[in-house]
């Protein structure tokens, strides 16, 4: 991996650190203040950080100029396969073992973090990593 890819690879993790502090708190207010269980606590905060990243990385990190419909579209292919899959052992998990919420949000986050660079450094934005011209 050459500096510029390792570049990237940081400031796509402190973005995705921003959105890690988004989705605990949201996280975090949902669990303490609904008392709903563990899947829609963590399905809302999911979506909230999804969003704020996608828009961080896509600007900032992949300087990317690709169509943002088709870049959204295999984002929300990858989290069709993410989400499920985190959703239903995070509910296991946290509801059925009694593991600590906070803790089974961590890993899922850590999960995230590791495959969704991979993804959209790979599969999402390919082709067109620094396309965006800059003004």
């Amino acid at each position: 991996m050459d500096s510029k890819e390792v570049w990237r690879f940081l400031k796509f993790v402190g973005f995705s650190a921003s959105a890690g502090v988004i989705e605990m708190v949201s996280f975090a207010l949902l669990n303490e203040l609904t008392g709903w269980s563990y899947w829609p606590c963590y399905l809302i905060a999911l979506t909230l950080s999804v969003l704020w990243n996608f828009t961080l990385n896509r600007k900032f990190t992949f300087r990317s100029a690709a169509n943002i419909s088709r870049a959204m579209i295999l984002v929300v292919c990858y989290y069709l396969v993410f989400t499920p899959a985190t959703t239903v052992l995070g509910s296991w998990l946290a509801d059925d073992l009694g593991w600590n919420e906070y803790l089974v949000t961590g890993i899922n986050m850590l999960l995230n973090v590791s495959t969704e660079f991979l993804y959209q450094r790979f599969v999402v934005y390919r082709r067109s990593v620094d396309s965006a011209v800059r003004a």
